[in-house]
């Protein structure tokens, strides 16, 4: 049986997640000498997007009463159309709703935040991240089949082209049941969950105004911008900027914190980051614990020539 992945779309675009479920789904393919089917839901990106990444096959469900997300309608569809006994999913805030329905309908174990391909797959065991971050387990399925959720970022956007071929479903999946209060969409910039470098800060900077300072350093990078709990909850920026344990966890290649004390609350959220860049001006502040590299100064003064070396370098 192949191995199945739903590859999620924002407005019918195939984002960064999706690419890395899918060379995720490959290589655990490859393992077990099997194909993968990816499945998807009213796309505008054509197939051969997902090809370039190992999907043998594309299933492209075609529902008008799927123009509204609902977990529910979307495992319903899914549930539908997959017959595998693994189902690879991304971590992204959407597919990771909609992957526990679908392991309850089809009676399959439950797998989240995986960072790594399977150490076996009978039975299927895989290290996952447990503990808000703070730890890893080694998680065994005990069903028949397992549903799946790859931590972003962990595995990585890998290119293995193969010559797929698509089918279209045409569902008619009830959503009656539910009604969308708030939605958040991809806003058309860098993805904070996706992003491989992210910039962030908290009150050490004193106020919304002085964040010219915080974008122009992520500009250069090539970076998205985050922020602490207290500044999203004060207002300087938007709730969909706040990174931690009651925001959004993420695991980039690199993170650098500007006028963050760093709390475990905030901790959680991103000590999955491969390499922590911390800038205070407190020499005793919590985050300098976590660092892999610290400097103790002035942010103000540090930031705008940190930002200048690297324009320099990079001309």
């Amino acid at each position: 049986m192949a191995v199945f992945v739903y590859a999620e779309n924002i407005n019918g675009v195939y984002k960064k997640a999706a690419l890395e479920a899918v060379a995720y789904a490959k290589a655990v393919a490859s393992q077990k000498g099997d194909t993968v089917t990816a499945v998807t839901v009213n796309p505008t990106d054509a197939s051969e997007v997902l090809y370039k990444y190992g999907a043998d096959k594309v299933t492209v469900i075609r529902d008008e009463s799927l123009k509204s997300f609902s977990p529910k309608s979307y495992a319903q569809a899914l549930n539908e159309v997959t017959d595998g006994s693994i189902i690879v999913f991304p971590h992204t805030t959407d597919a990771s709703s909609v992957a526990p329905m679908l392991s309850v309908l089809k009676n399959f174990s439950l797998i989240t935040n995986v960072l790594a391909l399977p150490e076996s797959l009978s039975p299927f065991q895989v290290k996952r991240r447990a503990f808000s971050g703070k730890g890893f387990m080694h998680a065994k399925a005990d069903e028949a089949g397992v549903v799946v959720t790859v931590s972003q970022n962990a595995f990585g956007v890998k290119e293995n082209p193969v010559s797929g071929i698509e089918e279209v479903k045409e569902l008619s999946v009830s959503n009656d049941d539910t009604r969308v209060i708030a939605h958040e969409q991809s806003s058309g910039k860098l993805d904070l969950k996706e992003a491989e470098i992210v910039v962030s800060a908290g009150r050490g900077l004193k106020g919304p105004e002085n964040w010219g300072m915080i974008e122009d350093l992520a500009s250069v990078l090539g970076a998205a911008t985050a922020c602490s709990k207290p500044v999203s909850d004060i207002g300087w920026r938007p709730h969909s900027e706040h990174v931690g344990q009651t925001g959004k966890a993420i695991a980039p290649n690199l993170y650098i914190a500007v006028g963050i004390s760093g709390a475990i609350q905030h901790l959680a959220g991103v000590n999955g980051s491969k390499t922590i860049v911390v800038i205070n001006n407190d020499p005793e502040a919590p985050f300098f614990k976590a660092a892999d590299y610290g400097i103790v100064g002035d942010a103000f003064q540090v930031v705008p020539a940190l930002t200048e070396k690297i324009k320099a370098f990079k001309g």
